[in-house]
């Protein structure tokens, strides 16, 4: 099932790790508790909704080395 969100004014930012290569990715919040991902060099293209508890879940894999490097 895809739904359209309007993602015109999400307030996108990118990881302060980011470097200057342009590979990045950017997350938004957005109301009722969801937070879309973009890639940065797309910001035109198709973003990745998800439950910010979910979001949650994955930073918190990739902090602890669940995902690899």
């Amino acid at each position: 099932m895809t739904y359209e969100i309007d993602l015109s004014g999400a307030m996108w930012r990118k990881s302060s790790h980011s470097g200057q290569n342009g590979e990045c990715v950017e997350v938004a919040a957005l109301a009722a508790g969801r937070v879309a991902v973009r890639d940065s060099k797309n910001p035109g293209g198709t973003a990745l909704v998800v439950s910010a508890a979910d979001w949650a879940a994955f930073i918190s894999r990739i902090k602890s080395g669940a995902l690899g490097h």
